[in-house]
């Protein structure tokens, strides 16, 4: 087993991770961190459990730390769920004491020589944890994409094969990716806001590295242009973008693409069996039915038109954050990077 903590156990990514890790066939969930209000408390009593899902007994008693490296010092791997205006100093100081950090916050995913990583869409660039140890840093740090990045992303993997140039999405992302404290209910409650800060620039600049091409040195950004537009709506879990891509007239061509695409990674806890579903039903996906497919790790897609327009929808605090990077940390460890 693999010893691994999360940073920021308490707020809403970070009790999703807690979630899925607790009972992890190859993790074993020893430290929890988060402010130093929640400091020296039991989980069970720091953290203020708002998931759908019943509270996870078995880490209930884990005493959680301040966030300092030095309470990380037993630990292989930790998951930061921090912000990240908090995310660029610890993660960094983690890296460079020999651990292993695997990201959802948006500090490093940038960088040139940091992973910024969708598994089944370029897991090829985790080959940029040996530039980070080329560096002389021990650990590394291997992000995981804005929430609405991976749902996009994972859609366009199987559409590879199609020749395109340039990609527009409008989003229709869940409240909880604010986090609990993030939208009043008056803000929200019978309304739809059309701006998320920094969100579009992110979806732009984010889907450009992960489907770019790694050499082995750096990252070639791929050659097409993203254009996002990005509403909060009143919607729990579950973010949906309908996507228009230059494709030419090629319906029939595109569903098969969705129907037969599978992910070439080997069987992982994490890894769902379908991480593209198309659902051959003009209403969906629809988030009520469809954020819980593959334990939410599966992106759904549906209603493809000439245009090419689709559907796309997955669940964002599981294969938006959470997932993504308990998925990250899978394909790590099974290609000995850890």
């Amino acid at each position: 087993m693999i010893s691994v903590g999360v940073l920021g156990a308490t707020g809403a990514v970070g009790q999703r991770f807690v979630q899925l890790l607790a009972g992890h066939p190859n993790f074993e969930l020893s430290v929890l961190t988060a402010s130093k209000r929640s400091a020296g408390k039991k989980y069970r009593d720091a953290a203020s459990w708002r998931l759908e899902v019943p509270f996870p007994e078995d880490v209930g008693d884990i005493i959680v730390s301040d966030t300092t490296v030095e309470s990380l010092k037993k630990v292989d791997l930790v998951f930061s769920a921090l912000p990240a205006d908090l995310a660029g100093e610890v993660e960094m100081q983690c890296a460079k004491a020999g651990i292993g950090v695997c990201s959802n916050a948006s500090t490093y995913r940038m960088e040139p020589d940091v992973p910024l990583v969708v598994p089944e869409v370029n897991a090829d660039h985790l080959g940029m944890i040996d530039l980070q140890r080329d560096k002389g840093t021990d650990g590394f740090i291997v992000t995981n994409p804005n929430c609405s990045t991976i749902m996009l992303t994972c859609s366009l993997a199987p559409l590879r094969t199609f020749s395109f140039s340039d990609i527009k999405v409008a989003t229709m992302q869940a409240i909880s990716g604010a986090g609990f404290e993030g939208i009043p209910g008056m803000a929200i409650f019978d309304n739809l806001i059309p701006y998320i800060g920094n969100e579009e620039e992110k979806m732009e600049r984010e889907t450009l590295k992960i489907m770019g091409t790694f050499d082995g040195a750096e990252v070639q950004n791929a050659p097409f242009s993203v254009s996002a537009c990005c509403n909060r709506v009143p919607v729990i879990d579950g973010h949906s973008m309908s996507v228009w891509i230059d494709i030419k007239d090629q319906v029939e061509k595109v569903e098969k693409a969705f129907r037969t695409w599978k992910s070439t990674l080997p069987d992982l806890p994490t890894l769902p069996e379908k991480s593209v579903d198309y659902i051959d039903l003009p209403d969906r996906p629809q988030p009520r039915l469809d954020r819980m497919k593959g334990k939410g790790m599966t992106v759904s897609i549906g209603r493809v038109r000439p245009g090419i327009r689709y559907q796309a929808m997955g669940h964002n605090t599981i294969r938006g954050a959470a997932g993504a990077s308990i998925l990250n940390a899978e394909v790590i460890c099974d290609r000995d990077y850890l």
